[in-house]
């Protein structure tokens, strides 16, 4: 409520807001001024329209227009439901002259007619606008050395808002730790925060204090901050309503913004645990219905952006040249390379009749790979013969298409607290008739070295930057968010415009008559001094984004006085791990994703002082071997390994591991 009453005063219209964190003073301050006509909107909660007190007092005005945002909260059939705006449906009643408008981002058909039942609309107008936010970009990845990949994301995006969402308290705190112990401006935010921690938080993130909020789902609601380029999902969300809404804070400026997911097959079961404990059937089927959409949304070989359109209903791109490739997801940008699946999907479907039906994908793939882990070995699987049959597939990429089988309907998941798999008749017949099936190649995870990034968001760069600085040093004298100043698209139309006056600095997007007469001649003046050393400067003339290259670039791990710098600095100098973290006052952990970063990005590191002795050391490399390798998990790894074994060691076998594979000694 906060933020955007700030954004309505800061355009001049007489706005404010009721909620508890007001004072007894201020709250009687604004309804008095709301008794006189000084206020034009007013903003309060659901629950603050419950209590009596509020519904006397609304008795005294004279309301044009009741406007309910996040308006899918009222169904029972959307993705946020909440009791309390259920009572609107009374408050609709006691003013049936007022006319209502119920505005949401996320409502399927189903959630907007309950929507109008709810509220008792009566053949209400239906405006439904576009779901397609073309500035987006959708990328899945497999959730493979996760935190790396994060900050390989974030090292490309340095000084730029970004959103990491996760599924557990537990996990924002520590990943907001460990970012900052790489040197990155990172909170976390949940529910289990006080309401002022949470509040410093969501104010920091918006002025620019930090740039990186690492949160559960409890964060993001009425956020308008409109500069947020990065969106990651740490796990899945539980429905693709929620990762719509989610991935929706990003790019609000209508600037090229990415949404990343880290997909896991393994947290499918996260959210199932959750999902088993709903008592009503009804509502434990719905969830679990949602959460096998985004599965499918997460599996999917074709355009992911046409996938979620038509879940919403919406046919943006079914028209037309954009047909088969929207250009904004990772499956249009990289198709992936088909291939002729029916040997390993003989195998995998023999691999699970073989074993009874009564096991999970995990234990089927250890069999086909010939583990000798106790479980294989208890059942006595490893005399069976698909016993060590795969050679050329890892224990990902196995899971990868036992997952696009399911999707196939040649497997089905068995009901039951856990999940094991049987095959189907339609899977039954594949083996019987030999029948031919072609799939996607499965997504190989190569150690995270680069990522895209678009090249200067505007023309004249160097003015950009000088503007943003100047909007920043307005926002901070004003104690406002900077983008009620200006938004970054503000300021990339006058970096491409060079205005040279008042008359011309009127023509800028974002510029009315109250932002003129406020911040008009501050930044001209910034831009006049500009382009007396910038004589060539571009004016009136702008570069389509389109035209630009697009620019590839690591982690800058080689700069020096970075904090990768140093690590490796102590490292060639002869230290181990542990002395680095002692020396440098830093987790051992954040020295080893040091380790890890660098290696990833064909570094050389002296890690002779940090290996764990001969005979650890092949128990290590024996274990990466019989699991598929380094790129697999390391939960796999560590589950073959004795318990005195630290994890931290397995990390730095790993690590030399790459090494040596890369041809470094």
């Amino acid at each position: 409520m906060k933020d955007q009453v700030d954004g309505l005063k800061a355009i001049g219209i007489k706005a404010e807001y009721i909620n508890s964190s007001l004072s007894y003073e201020e709250t009687t301050r604004i309804r008095g001024e709301v008794l006189r006509g000084e206020v034009k909107i007013l903003y309060v909660s659901p629950e603050r329209l419950a209590l009596e007190g509020f519904q006397n007092f609304l008795k005294n005005l004279t309301v044009s227009l009741v406007a309910v945002d996040e308006a899918h909260c009222i169904s029972e059939w959307g993705h946020d439901f909440r009791p309390e705006y259920r009572g609107l449906g009374a408050l609709r009643r006691s003013m049936p002259e007022v006319p209502f408008i119920a505005l949401t981002a996320t409502a399927t058909h189903r959630v907007r007619d309950d929507i109008v039942t709810q509220l008792g609309l009566k053949s209400p107008k239906r405006f439904v606008a576009s779901f397609n936010r073309a500035n987006l970009s959708y990328e899945i990845r497999t959730k493979q050395n996760a935190f790396g990949q994060i900050v390989e994301l974030l090292e490309v995006r340095q000084g730029q808002a970004a959103i990491i969402y996760c599924f557990s308290r537990k996990e924002t705190e520590e990943i907001a730790v460990d970012l900052r112990q790489l040197g990155f401006a990172a909170k976390p935010y949940h529910a289990g925060m006080d309401s002022e921690a949470r509040r410093r938080t969501q104010e920091g993130f918006i002025t620019g204090e930090f740039t990186i909020v690492v949160a559960t789902i409890a964060f993001g609601m009425g956020i308008d901050k409109p500069d947020v380029r990065l969106v990651v999902h740490y796990s899945l969300p539980k429905s693709l309503e929620s990762y719509y809404q989610e991935t929706g804070r990003a790019g609000r400026d209508g600037l090229p913004s990415d949404c990343v997911l880290l997909y896991s097959y393994g947290d499918k079961s996260k959210q199932e645990f959750f999902i088993n404990k709903i008592d009503d059937h009804i509502e434990r089927k719905k969830s679990q219905d949602q959460l096998n959409k985004v599965i499918e949304f997460s599996q999917l070989t074709s355009c992911r952006r046409r996938f979620l359109l038509e879940y919403f209903g919406d046919d943006t791109i079914s028209q037309g040249e954009k047909q088969n490739n929207c250009g904004g997801c990772d499956v249009c940008s990289t198709p992936r390379e088909k291939f002729d699946a029916k040997i390993i999907v003989q195998k995998i479907l023999s691999a699970i009749i073989r074993t009874g039906e009564r096991f999970g994908i995990a234990h089927v793939n250890d069999v086909l790979l010939g583990s000798r882990r106790k479980k294989v070995l208890e059942f006595g699987h490893d005399s069976l013969s698909v016993y060590g049959i795969v050679k050329d597939y890892d224990r990902n990429e196995l899971r990868e298409i036992a997952a696009m089988l399911e999707a196939e309907g040649l497997i089905v998941k068995n009901e039951g607290e856990y999940p094991t798999f049987r095959v189907t008749e339609k899977g039954r017949r594949f083996l019987k008739n030999g029948e031919s099936l072609t799939l996607s190649k499965p997504q190989r995870v190569e150690p995270p070295r680069r990522t895209r990034v678009y090249a200067a968001m505007a023309d004249n760069p160097d003015l950009f930057e000088r503007l943003r600085r100047l909007r920043l040093d307005i926002a901070r004298e004003l104690g406002i968010p900077p983008y009620l100043v200006f938004g970054d698209a503000s300021l990339r139309d006058m970096s491409a415009k060079v205005p040279r006056n008042l008359a011309q600095f009127a023509l800028v997007s974002g510029v009315g008559s109250v932002k003129l007469e406020q911040y008009g001649e501050k930044f001209l003046a910034e831009i006049t001094e500009y382009t007396e050393h910038h004589p060539t400067a571009t004016n009136g003339v702008g570069t389509s984004r389109d035209d630009r290259p697009t620019v590839r670039r690591t982690p800058n791990t080689h700069r020096s006085g970075s904090t990768y710098a140093e690590t490796r600095e102590f490292l060639n100098q002869g230290m181990s791990v542990d002395q680095v973290a002692h020396r440098r006052g830093l987790a051992l952990g954040t020295i080893i994703s040091h380790v890890e970063m660098m290696v990833g990005n064909g570094m050389t590191v002296d890690l002779a002082s940090s290996l764990p002795k001969s005979d650890r050391m092949a128990k290590i490399e024996s274990a990466f071997s019989e699991v598929g390798g380094i790129q697999a998990k390391l939960a796999e790894v560590m589950k073959t390994l004795d318990d005195e074994i630290p994890y931290e060691d397995v990390r730095i076998v790993r690590a030399h591991l790459t090494q040596s594979i890369n041809g470094v000694s």
